[in-house]
């Protein structure tokens, strides 16, 4: 695969692609979670050491475990799960060396941060406006097959257009979309 390929591909995408061994697909899916999960252990730990100690070991579970990430949940919520868990875990490991005022803080937050909201919606929109910019049938195409879900296969199929037509078209409309979000960067 192409390098604007990587970037435009989805979680999903990535991760079929990490679980047959594609070591640059999961680098993506690294680069996209390692800044929000890092924040997220320093937020909970006070401890930038720590928080790097526990986000690797977040993504060394997500390699092991790739192949049984399940479709039912949005990429997303599988790995902030997993980096959930090992936070419950790392806590669970030093409770006998922490105060006992310590043990009864709040909750762990199951939302997204105010930040992680910020740089989710900016991120949309950057992807929304960048499909604004498509053409109709582009524009088409892309949201069949990323946004709803379809298959190539779908798409030819409910569009009445041959298989390699549709292939080029969301290949050029992921290429345009790639350089408009690159652009905008």
């Amino acid at each position: 695969m192409e390098i604007d390929d990587y970037i435009v591909a989805t979680d999903v995408r990535l991760v079929e692609l990490a679980a047959e061994g594609d070591q640059r697909a999961f680098e993506y899916l690294f680069t996209r979670y390692r800044d929000a999960l890092m924040h997220l252990f320093e937020q909970r730990l006070g401890d930038k050491a720590m928080a790097g100690d526990l986000l690797q070991e977040t993504f060394i579970k997500v390699y092991l475990n790739i192949d049984r990430y399940s479709k039912s949940y949005t990429f997303g919520q599988w790995i902030y799960t997993i980096a959930r868990n090992t936070l419950v875990d790392h806590l669970r490991r030093r409770a006998d060396d922490v105060a006992i005022d310590e043990r009864f803080r709040a909750p762990l937050a199951t939302t997204p941060t105010p930040e992680e909201s910020v740089i989710i919606n900016q991120s949309r929109a950057h992807f929304y406006a960048a499909l604004e910019e498509l053409t109709e049938e582009y524009r088409e195409v892309i949201e069949m097959r990323f946004l709803e879900e379809y298959s190539y296969e779908e798409i030819a199929e409910k569009l009445g257009r041959p298989l390699n037509t549709i292939k080029t078209q969301i290949r050029r409309a992921r290429a345009a979309i790639c350089k408009a979000l690159i652009d905008k960067e």
